[in-house]
């Protein structure tokens, strides 16, 4: 669904039917220690980025909304990945989990190279 900001995002609800004023972040809201999700929050959040270079279904996602330096500054999106597959932190969640990617076929293997 299209977020507040324009773009796509899985985790992303609205509800405008029939009178009804239904927004959320699904993905945030899960989180109950970060502060409530306010839809200004899409603006500055990397998921979206994160789902259109990487979409693999075994890439887990767990997000969280710092305040800024004395509340002052503004609100940032924290991501923390993980591979659901092999259990390992993620460390670059565009690119992937490195064991996913090391296990996936090369050139060479593919087309029959030496």
């Amino acid at each position: 669904m299209r977020t507040p900001a324009g773009k796509e995002c899985r985790f992303y609800y609205q509800n405008f039917h029939r009178g009804r004023n239904d927004q959320e972040c699904r993905l945030l809201q899960a989180n109950r220690q970060s502060p409530p999700w306010q839809p200004a929050d899409c603006t500055n959040c990397p998921v979206p980025a994160i789902l259109d270079a990487n979409n693999s279904p075994d890439l887990v996602l767990e997000g969280t909304i710092k305040k800024g330096f004395l509340g002052l500054f503004g609100r940032n999106v924290e991501i923390r990945t993980w591979c659901s597959k092999h259990l390992v932190d993620v460390p670059n969640p565009y690119a992937g989990c490195p064991q996913c990617a090391a296990e996936k076929p090369g050139f060479h293997e593919l087309f029959g190279g030496e």
